[in-house]
């Protein structure tokens, strides 16, 4: 493919152009301090940027990492020769660092930019760019909590390209239970700390690519406490340091083995032994036993990293179905006898154009709500109101696990879409959708199954901050109706989001009082009411969308076709997804205990 041909598969231009500028109104991060200077013209030069070097150095070795995974040859991972000068060109173009100060070699560029322009390299290879990625939230991490020392030496070469970055949290008998974790780290005489243990499922645990690899180490210190309240976070590098900064002998950091994985493959994941053969020398975090409170600022990054992830590859697979459905002859109308008439494109078939459409719905719609959420992180950090600065952490702290769970789920139904719009052509391995639901079919497990995020969402966050998190979220949806009202066209489906919506927020109420009397019993139902509120929330994002493009069709602004698009689509979205949270909120309305119930004995 000619790379103007495979820049087609990535995230579209005019989509990205409505959200950032028509939808959420970037404009006006340029009059904040932190971006003076920037403006339109930069950002969309940097997302042009992106999408060049996602379409000629990820793009076109995708397929070719899935089929070539990483393998051990004489005691080192050798991985696809193609994804180090990817990262390379990621690297040389400034993205690993562009978010960063000016003043450490970034470009200070706002959140919702770096992410937009991500999106591009999700979209073109979710396995290479998982190198960059996991580098990125290191050294966010060692930004924020890092001591001065730490920075020094660590952030320039991670920002750079030199260095990359992983998060060890889980262990072979442990997974996600974090509580279970048992690797051990005991101090030195020098201040430094002496790492031993096993950590499983590690993401770019080892491979060639770097002079170094940063590893960010859940572990617990002689005097600990029990369960997570005794974790601490070390810094611990495959090489250790010489005096000058650079790497130096090795760090008993020893690859114990590859995890073989049915789709993801281009990134490589490891077992990895600490302290085998030699000392394994970290450095503390911040302090004893707030580990996990310090990683989970790279987790919480991470898991909406997931999510954004997810709706790339739903995205890619819908603009490749699209592309098919188009250009593919197969059969004729319902009431077309006539054999001998010529043969009608797939997207003639009405049931082709409802599976486009839910394709369509989660990937525009996802990418809305991943968007959304990182102009959140920028006003998190940079508006100059404290009180607006803390109500989007809240909300943001809401919308994390939704983006990370409920998107992931739906990702994976619209690639599964994807592939029946195929036929059996879909199920082989001549067209890349199969991949694409393969590599998508991690989303769901990984950085904390959807299972931890619903009981996260509902056992914690529902509750958080006095209710003051899910009354932001509630108070999107509000906003939103109430705007949505003025327009003659989308008033009944204002009218229904707010119904759905506030038979959502008494469910609300009854549940924190379950939880207070039963709460196993309770969070049994989490599932249920993570999709439940995802519904709303991408309802809200759809309606939210429709509300812009008619705004622009009465003005006279932009291309016609593509906001009667976006508007037919939040119809759809309406009368085929929302509805989907009824049935979930009948069941906890219920109280229903099936799931809590059944003896383990009798399955």
């Amino acid at each position: 493919m000619r790379s103007a041909d495979v820049q087609d598969f990535l995230i579209r231009e005019r989509d990205l152009a409505f959200l950032l500028h028509d939808h959420l109104g970037i404009a006006r991060l340029a009059d904040r301090p932190r971006f003076a200077g920037q403006g339109r013209e930069t950002w969309d030069a940097v997302i042009g940027t992106a999408r060049r070097i996602a379409a000629e150095k990820f793009r076109p070795h995708n397929r070719a990492s899935d089929l070539d995974e990483p393998r051990i040859e004489n005691g080192k991972i050798v991985v696809h020769p193609d994804i180090g000068p990817a990262i390379a060109a990621f690297s040389e173009a400034g993205f690993a660092a562009a978010h960063h100060d000016e003043a450490v070699g970034g470009m200070q560029l706002p959140w919702v930019v770096t992410q937009a322009a991500f999106a591009n390299f999700q979209a073109a290879n979710l396995s290479t760019v998982a190198y960059p990625f996991l580098t990125i939230a290191a050294g966010n991490l060692i930004a924020a909590h890092g001591s001065e020392s730490q920075k020094e030496r660590f952030l320039a070469p991670l920002t750079d390209g030199r260095f990359f970055g992983t998060m060890m949290l889980s262990e072979p008998h442990a997974g996600s239970s974090l509580s279970d974790v048992r690797t051990l780290a005991k101090p030195q005489e020098d201040g430094a700390w002496s790492l031993t243990g096993t950590k499983m499922w590690i993401s770019g645990g080892e491979h060639e690519m770097a002079e170094n690899i940063v590893h960010l180490v859940l572990a617990r210190t002689p005097d600990a406490p029990p369960g997570v309240k005794g974790l601490s976070l070390f810094l611990v590098p495959r090489y250790r340091l010489d005096a000058d900064g650079n790497p130096g002998r090795e760090n008993g950091v020893v690859l114990a083995g590859l995890n073989h994985k049915m789709g993801y493959r281009g990134t490589v994941n490891t077992v990895i032994n600490l302290g085998e053969g030699a000392p394994c020398i970290g450095e503390l975090i911040g302090e004893r036993n707030r580990g996990l409170t310090y990683m989970f600022h790279m987790m919480n990054e991470a898991r909406i990293g997931v999510g954004s992830g997810a709706v790339a590859l739903a995205y890619t697979g819908y603009l490749h179905s699209l592309d098919y459905a188009r250009t593919r002859p197969q059969g004729r109308h319902p009431d077309g006898k006539d054999a001998t008439s010529p043969q009608i494109p797939l997207i003639e078939h009405a049931d082709i154009r409802r599976m486009l459409l839910l394709q369509k719905a989660v990937a525009e719609g996802g990418l809305a709500l991943c968007l959304g959420a990182a102009l959140l992180v920028d006003d998190q950090r940079t508006h100059s109101d404290e009180a607006v600065r803390r109500d989007a952490g809240l909300l943001l702290d809401f919308l994390t696990p939704v983006i990370k769970s409920f998107l992931s789920d739906r990702a994976l139904e619209a690639n599964d879409a994807a592939i029946q719009i195929h036929g059996g052509a879909g199920y082989t391995r001549d067209f890349p959708v199969e991949q694409f639901w393969r590599d998508n079919r991690l989303n769901p497990i990984h950085e904390g199954a959807n299972g931890i995020q619903a009981i996260d969402l509902m056992g914690r966050k529902l509750g958080q901050a006095d209710g003051r998190s899910f009354a932001l979220f509630r108070g999107g949806i509000a906003e939103t109706a109430a705007a949505a009202k003025s327009v003659t066209t989308l008033r009944p489906l204002a009218e229904e989001l707010e119904a759905v919506s506030d038979r959502f927020a008494s469910l609300a109420e009854t549940i924190l009082g379950r939880l207070a009397e039963d709460p196993r019993r309770t969070l049994a139902n989490a599932a249920a009411f993570m999709d439940a509120a995802g519904y709303l929330a991408l309802a809200r994002v759809w309606l939210a969308q429709a509300l812009t493009a008619e705004r622009l069709l009465a003005d006279g602004a932009g291309d016609g076709a593509f906001l009667t698009g976006k508007i037919e689509t939040c119809r759809f979205v309406f009368a085929w997804l929302l509805p989907r949270a009824g049935p979930l909120l009948t069941l906890l309305e219920s109280g229903d205990d099936t799931v809590f119930r059944m003896p383990g004995e009798s399955f």
